[in-house]
């Protein structure tokens, strides 16, 4: 009679293809050959003790196939999408340091761009300061100018509006003459 192996080492002899009946002998030691080696386990020790540690419950339902995952097979898959770029070494790192200079371009591009906000804004405050505490009124014309009621429910200036019957305004004033100035001698 043979001794009974719990299933988990018998899951683990069947990932490492190590056959029973050596376990049971000497489990320290365990005897290979190549011929044990190359040969796939047999499906009844599979069937016996599967190695997995999904619970039989999550493996009866359908797998959950992401629907992101399949676009992107979609997409990257689809006959009208462009092969991938193959390039040799020095045309690779041509590629790259063009990238990389568009890149750091673009970066500087930012910097600079959100530096000049910054500008912007720190003399707009410093002209807010100075309107709420240098204007000799109390801070009355500071108050006044930071009241925004309908600035947003009016998105463009009322002298501007027309009736949509009317049509447009004056075009180009084809009639207008530069004024002649007298020159100065």
């Amino acid at each position: 009679m043979r001794p009974s192996i719990s299933p988990v080492l018998a899951s683990l002899a069947n990932v490492f293809r190590i056959p029973l009946s050596q376990t049971t002998l000497r489990p320290t030691i365990p005897l290979l050959n190549q011929q044990t080696a190359t040969q796939p386990s047999s499906p009844q020790a599979q069937a016996r003790a599967p190695f997995s540690t999904t619970t039989p419950l999550l493996k009866r339902k359908s797998p959950y196939i992401d629907r992101r995952v399949t676009l992107i097979r979609y997409f990257l898959y689809h006959p009208l999408t462009p092969r991938p770029l193959r390039f040799s070494r020095t045309r690779f790192l041509r590629h790259w340091t063009i990238h990389r200079a568009w890149q750091l371009y673009q970066a500087n591009r930012r910097r600079n761009h959100q530096l000049e906000l910054q500008r912007q804004w720190q003399a707009m405050n410093a002209a807010c300061e100075e309107l709420r505490t240098g204007a000799g009124d109390g801070g009355k014309l500071f108050r006044k100018s930071m009241i925004k009621t309908r600035i947003f429910k009016d998105m463009f200036p009322i002298e501007y509006g027309r009736m949509q019957t009317e049509g447009p305004g004056e075009g180009w004033n084809h009639e207008w003459k530069r004024v002649d100035k007298p020159v100065k001698r």
